[in-house]
């Protein structure tokens, strides 16, 4: 009997070592094995495998677990296993919307699976309309949604050139408050645009406090990046008085010093922000990894007052003689903002001749004045440009606070929309070592999902759902470039958009199953 004992515990023992003691066999639909897990909450890399079971992150297991039995066994030795990243910053909502772009092919590539739209005030106002649209037509990516104070405004008032009254100020606010209900994530506004920048700072903080009621954030593109009107600072000081008057996380869209007279003005603003984080406001910021801006002629040059109530009056403005002398001398001002016409580059213009070239070119092919040809050009059509106006040295001062998150600010004409992610990985992480790569991980996933209210995204975590990338950072390729910028990055071996693979060993799926998400 003792003998019988001995044996038995022996093999119990043996049994123990070799990882067969009576575990049960766990099923799952897919199991990633051999990789490296980076889970997003800045711990380091560790070997591990990772199992899928529908939508869900079903387990975590150690790399000799041999008790999963998948569907799908992918072996990604030699990879990263990272969260899917969650871009806070996103103007795809057209792309999502259309028959042909709706993959999101260039997010993906990027290894974004979740995109937030609705960002500087321009945010659907009818959110279960555009939810409706959405799941009906696929969307590749997951997509959040923000409500814009400019399309409250100017479902309301249009755009006239005044502050609200008070009738009008609760007519957005029960807009507002509807929009909320239906799930958006929070407020955005962009208080450099019309109409946002016709709005005092009271009307802001009425719309932050419905916000705030629903747990909701308040999203700015503030009123300026640079000197063109109330001044960076001022304007950071003034997003954080609406935060702090509304009781409302604030987060800071694309943080920048943008152009000249503000070079340098970033340490400022990160004592700022830390000062009144440690008084107890909620602040967080996104930014994108390049040094020039992107936007539209009219929106970068334009004096506000020549843009207002409606495109017809805005070039009878732009035509009449007696106005000509102001506009001139304020167009001139902002252009040497922003460096001077050789610092604009058009990148995406319906005459394909002008795109490549700087508005000083183009100046000079027509024989006028670059004041001229802007005038021009903006009743031309859109003309989209790259506005080359960032400090190298103030981008990497905000890129190294734990409180700014990755973003792309991805719009057509600009690299940022195929490549933000990848540049961030590979000329500030790899290259320049800012931060690790464990770091820039959490900075694009964990923080933002935090940030923003985002529940069960952004860690490679148990019952999170299962957005998922497997990469080599080594290995990834940036393609696009300003002269050639819609250019798919490469590099993402796999992505996984709740549970679903949406690229297979470098290639597309054809796999819609992104979700709007509350």
């Amino acid at each position: 009997m003792k003998t019988n004992t001995l044996k038995l515990s022996t093999l119990v023992m043996l049994m123990a070592l070799t990882g067969c003691a009576n575990k049960p066999t766990f099923n799952a639909d897919i199991l990633l094995t051999g990789g490296l897990l980076i889970s997003g909450d800045g711990s380091p890399a560790i070997a591990k495998q990772v199992a899928i079971c529908e939508d869900k992150i079903c387990g975590i297991f150690a790399p000799d677990s041999k008790h999963i039995k998948a569907k799908k066994n992918i072996d990604v030795s030699g990879k990263v296993i990272a969260p899917g990243f969650i871009d806070p910053h996103t103007h795809s909502l057209s792309d999502l919307k259309s028959s042909t772009r709706n993959s999101n092919l260039n997010y993906l590539t990027q290894g974004v699976t979740t995109v937030i739209n609705g960002n500087d005030g321009g945010g659907p106002v009818d959110l279960n309309a555009i939810k409706h649209t959405l799941h009906a037509n696929g969307i590749g990516t997951n997509v959040g949604l923000l409500v814009g104070h400019g399309s409250l405004r100017k479902k309301v008032m249009g755009k006239v050139a005044r502050h609200a009254t008070e009738k009008e100020l609760l007519q957005m606010e029960a807009l507002l408050e509807t929009a909320m209900q239906q799930g958006a994530l929070g407020l955005s506004s962009g208080l450099y645009y019309v109409p946002g920048s016709y709005a005092d700072t009271n009307e802001v903080i009425r719309l932050a406090k419905v916000a705030a009621k629903y747990n909701g954030i308040y999203d700015t593109h503030i009123r300026d990046e640079s000197s063109f009107s109330i001044g960076l600072i001022p304007a950071v000081q003034e997003a954080i008085d609406i935060a702090k008057a509304a009781n409302i996380h604030l987060h800071l869209a694309h943080i920048k010093a943008l152009g000249v007279d503000v070079w340098g003005q970033s340490t400022q603003i990160i004592d700022l922000i830390k000062s009144e984080q440690k008084q107890g406001v909620s602040i967080s910021a996104d930014q994108y990894p390049w040094l020039a801006s992107g936007t539209k002629l009219h929106s970068a040059l334009m004096p506000k007052w020549v843009m207002a109530d409606n495109n017809a009056a805005f070039y009878d403005r732009l035509n009449d003689p007696s106005l000509q002398s102001r506009i001139d001398s304020e167009l001139a001002e902002n252009l040497r903002r922003r460096g001077g016409p050789s610092a604009i580059l058009i990148t995406k213009f319906h005459d394909k001749s002008l795109e490549g070239k700087t508005l000083e070119q183009v100046a000079d092919e027509w024989g006028e004045s670059a004041i001229d040809s802007t005038k021009k050009l903006v009743q031309m059509g859109q003309v989209r440009i790259a506005s080359f106006n960032m400090s190298a040295v103030d981008v990497e001062n905000f890129m190294q606070q734990d409180w700014v998150v990755t973003s792309s600010d991805g719009t057509d004409g600009h690299p940022r929309k195929y490549a933000s992610f990848p540049r961030k990985l590979k000329d500030y992480v790899l290259a320049k070592k800012l931060m690790s790569l464990e770091t820039f991980v959490q900075r694009s996933s964990a923080n933002t999902a935090k940030y923003f209210n985002i529940k069960n995204r952004g860690l490679i975590k148990p019952n999170y759902f299962a957005d998922i990338i497997v990469f080599n950072p080594e290995e990834v390729i940036i393609n696009a470039s300003f002269s050639n910028w819609a250019k798919l990055t490469q590099g993402m071996q796999y992505v996984i958009v709740n549970g679903s693979i949406a690229i297979n060993d470098y290639k597309f799926t054809q796999s819609y199953s992104g979700k709007v998400i509350n």
